[in-house]
């Protein structure tokens, strides 16, 4: 069977709905087929995907649409998981590469705290139970999955560190929409990934994003915490949702954002595609950022974020004396940092120190002028003092 016949999302739906048993998407976060139609015309006409490209790309879109059908069968026959709020989220935002993922994955060790960790995200279906949340069997073939990820990509580890038990990205939830950046950074899709900064209605995936939330918290409950650098572009879809989200926002230098995440992305693609070019990636790259940046600005101008619902992080300060962040976004959110969760956070860091992304990525890859960069990320540099990094 051709790319173009196994990509037909018409195909691609009766196949997940034979798999599951399902045929169910959900009215109440409707849209998705629109996202689903231009994911394929993108993998099949942009995104240079190689054979075992295609074999990715099908994997994912499958799980995303056998993910929904599962969650929207679940709710329908246990309707009261749609009665439960989600109450004051903390979503971790920010800029890629600006220390989201470590600060994530520290808040992450307090136990009074709940993320979605990445088995129950990538397979939720039956609900996570207390009793076996640390020894489910999903869990096993979640991290064997990501292990194969390391082995047809070697670093790819190092580069985006992810495991079965460790917490996942909001955007491996919102892909069940076709509403989702993970698509347009791990393949090149340049219609969709315009489509999705400037076009795309994001509420029906915002609203899908509760309705998981709600599923996985009818197993294992708790408040969330959440992390996604996509949520910068859309915090006014996210607060629409969630009005009583807690935000805490990461700040660096733009420059080096864009030559870090370009390096991922251009790394994430090389799994899929032999063509890509990491200019490519540098120019999207600039273009999101850039966006994300004047959106987020433009928001808290408006008035629409209450000063009291926002923390600022500031990279440098976060790299240089984590407790010391840490303590304040506490002392910010009202919250109590105790031993237990401190201790915890400790243990966690000193198993996984990093080693600042050194070697693996540098301005001049990026085929960007400096000086124009600079000059457009000025204003957001100036509000938040963001000092200036030397270019890598």
């Amino acid at each position: 069977m051709t790319p173009q016949e196994r990509f037909q999302p018409a195909r691609l739906i009766a196949t997940a709905c034979a798999e599951t048993g399902h045929d169910d998407f959900g009215d109440a976060a409707p849209g998705w087929e629109a996202g689903l139609e231009r994911v394929v015309d993108g993998l099949l006409n942009e995104a240079r995907l190689s054979a075992i490209g295609v074999e990715i790309a099908y994997l994912d879109l499958m799980r995303a649409l056998k993910n929904r059908l599962d969650v929207i069968d679940w709710r329908n026959r246990n309707p009261q998981i749609a009665t439960e709020p989600v109450e004051a989220p903390i979503f971790i935002v920010g800029q890629p590469r600006t220390g989201t993922t470590i600060l994530y994955d520290l808040l992450a060790q307090d136990p009074a705290l709940r993320a979605p960790l990445t088995w129950e995200v990538d397979a939720p279906c039956p609900v996570p139970q207390p009793q076996t949340y640390h020894d489910d069997p999903r869990i096993a073939l979640t991290q064997a999955s990501l292990e194969m990820a390391e082995q047809i990509i070697p670093g790819f580890l190092k580069y985006h560190p992810m495991g079965a038990l460790v917490g996942q990205e909001c955007v491996r939830i919102t892909a069940s929409s076709f509403v989702s950046m993970i698509f347009s950074v791990q393949y090149r899709l340049p219609t969709y990934y315009r489509w999705l900064l400037y076009d795309a209605d994001h509420a029906a995936a915002y609203r899908f994003h509760r309705i998981f939330l709600q599923h996985l918290q009818s197993g294992v409950p708790g408040q969330w915490l959440l992390k996604s650098p996509a949520h910068l572009w859309q915090l006014d879809a996210l607060l629409a949702e969630y009005p009583d989200a807690l935000i805490v926002q990461t700040h660096r230098d733009p420059l080096n954002v864009i030559s870090s995440i370009a390096a991922l992305t251009h790394h994430l693609r090389r799994m899929g595609s032999d063509e890509s070019d990491i200019g490519e990636c540098a120019a999207q790259s600039y273009e999101e950022i850039v966006v994300g940046l004047e959106r987020e600005m433009a928001l808290r101008d408006s008035g629409k974020i209450a000063a009291d619902r926002i923390i600022d992080v500031h990279y440098a300060d976060f790299i240089a004396d984590p407790w010391t962040t840490i303590d304040g976004i506490y002392r910010k959110l009202g919250r109590e940092l105790r031993p237990q969760a401190k201790q915890r956070m400790r243990d966690f860091l000193a198993a996984h120190p990093g080693d600042g992304g050194r070697g693996r990525y540098t301005w001049s890859d990026t085929g960007l002028n400096a000086d124009e960069v600079r000059d457009r990320v000025r204003s957001y540099q100036q509000r938040y003092a963001v000092p200036t990094e030397q270019l890598r």
